[in-house]
């Protein structure tokens, strides 16, 4: 089976943990901090956090910007849920704005439309998490302005994008928001088996992030109410949670960034295939805006049902078959029958619900060979064709 996505391990990478298994610190040793700075040096970030998952981060960075009850968070319905369920985690209200038909990522203009009448509603959320589908950036010096505008904090979901640039700068920096969330599970740009980050430029939301991902606890003297009671003491200020990284993870992590940009540029050589091979099938392959680079974390392609003669499940269950490990990003969120069960139904988000009508997301990592892209290439070919 070729999988639609897998991580890439080499010698380093496999030297870095063995280097951390026989050293002194297996989790808060130096690996932690070593990574941070060099994901801050990648993306131009001037803090990072280091955390066990991407869901993690999203959960303390909606923490760090005060969301709580009685607050909303936005975010896309085609996203996996956690970019959603961090805010019911808060015990925030959830909402959606719809996609774009062609990026597939959260429209900046059904964004506008939803604030002006939230407005007059007095409904407008606290936090918008526009989510940077497959990889590709949203267009977030628009919705930042919108946020000028309608006083709303953003988290960028950048789970899928590590590596990717939006107008030429890269993804992550913050420019446009408040922080940035990555994911750096073993199907994303780079892994740490399980583990995520949160970048940001201000030095107050990095302090919170780091004591909630360690149980609110502080040493610092200066955070304290007191004076310590002995070079042992600590105090907890906040309710926290243990979120913390290992060294073992952060040193995989550490070895992987250093071979980022080799792994964008082999994702984008296979895209560039894909463009070509695909051209003259029944699919639509994904649109890449002009204003940004891809990390090509996914390679969603949509059926032109209307043009084949068999449904997205058989095409799904033929392609699996014959050993192409397609998968489907994603299920709508709102259609989950939890969400449902606080009252969303289907057609509330259209864009979103055609295209999981059709999409299928096809194998494409770094280390793909060209014969395991040409046997997915000639599977489609013979699933799809017409007639």
């Amino acid at each position: 089976m070729i999988p639609y996505g897998r991580q890439t391990i080499s010698n380093e990478d496999i030297e870095a943990v063995i280097n951390v298994l026989k050293s002194d610190y297996l989790t808060q040793g130096p690996a932690v901090p070593t990574f941070e700075q060099a994901v801050c040096h990648s993306v131009n970030s001037q803090y990072a956090v280091a955390v066990n998952s991407g869901t993690s981060a999203l959960h303390i960075a909606c923490l760090a910007l005060e969301l709580g009850e009685d607050d909303w968070l936005w975010t896309s319905p085609n996203t996996f849920v956690a970019s959603a369920n961090c805010g019911l985690y808060c015990g925030a209200k959830v909402d959606f704005v719809d996609i774009d038909s062609q990026s597939y990522n959260l429209c900046a203009k059904k964004l506008e439309k939803k604030l002006i009448e939230a407005k007059a509603n007095n409904r407008l959320p606290k936090i918008v998490i526009p989510v940077h589908f497959a990889g590709q950036s949203c267009d977030m010096k628009r919705i930042y302005e919108l946020s000028q505008k309608y006083g709303f904090r953003i988290i960028e979901d950048a789970s899928h994008a590590i590596g990717g640039e939006y107008k030429k700068q890269p993804v992550g920096n913050c420019q446009y928001s408040d922080i940035t969330v990555f994911s750096f599970h073993p199907v994303k740009i780079i892994t740490t088996g399980e583990g995520g980050m949160a970048t940001t430029n201000s030095k107050n939301l990095a302090r919170r992030m780091e004591m909630l991902r360690s149980h609110g606890i502080t040493r610092e003297q200066s955070e304290m109410s007191k004076e310590p009671d002995g070079d042992w003491y600590y105090q907890q200020s906040m309710l926290g949670f243990n979120y913390r990284m290992t060294d073992i993870q952060a040193a995989l992590g550490c070895s992987q960034m250093a071979k980022l940009k080799e792994f964008i540029n082999d994702r984008h050589a296979l895209a560039r295939r894909y463009v070509e091979q695909l051209a003259q099938l029944p699919v639509v392959i994904p649109l890449q805006n002009s204003d940004s680079i891809s990390s090509y974390h996914l390679y969603p392609i949509l059926l032109k049902l209307d043009e084949v003669t068999k449904t997205k499940r058989q095409i799904f269950s033929e392609l699996r078959s014959k050993g192409v490990g397609v998968n489907v990003h994603y299920i709508p969120v709102h259609t989950q029958p939890y969400y449902q069960s606080l009252g969303f139904k289907l057609g509330d988000y259209p864009e979103a619900e055609a295209y999981y009508n059709s999409v299928i997301t096809i194998p494409l990592f770094s280390g793909m060979t060209h014969q395991q892209q040409d046997y997915v290439v000639e599977q489609i070919k013979q699933v799809v064709r017409l007639g």
